[in-house]
């Protein structure tokens, strides 16, 4: 398994678990954050492995279907790029703002 998809199914999943039914979360959540094998969790729900297969692959496109079209995942990006870079000029060009960089990083806290 990929660690760039895995890194990105994690991300979308954090985002749009609560869209999910509660088999498409777990099985999401066993296969990609508790790297759980198919075989693994087709036994833990007594399904056949192909059914875990399907079931995942379908929440996969849901997941990425979701990030078209609500941008939740990619907007979180590039708030927390342009987050960096206005850090980063007040703190070239207003060094002795303490509220400014205040504000900036209790911004940068709720992003996290």
């Amino acid at each position: 398994m990929e660690i760039d998809k895995t890194n990105r199914m994690n991300a979308l999943f954090e985002c749009y678990a609560t869209l999910l039914t509660q088999k498409q979360m777990n099985y999401i959540e066993l296969y990609y954050a508790d790297d759980f094998s198919l075989g693994e969790i087709a036994e833990e729900f007594s399904v056949s492995r192909q059914a875990v297969y399907d079931n995942i692959k379908r929440t996969e496109k849901i997941l990425e279907d979701y990030e078209r079209k609500l941008h939740i995942f990619s907007d979180y990006i590039v708030r927390g790029e342009i987050l960096e870079q206005l850090k980063e000029y007040s703190q070239e060009k207003y060094p002795l703002d303490e509220t400014l960089l205040n504000l900036i990083s209790d911004i940068q806290e709720i992003e996290e």
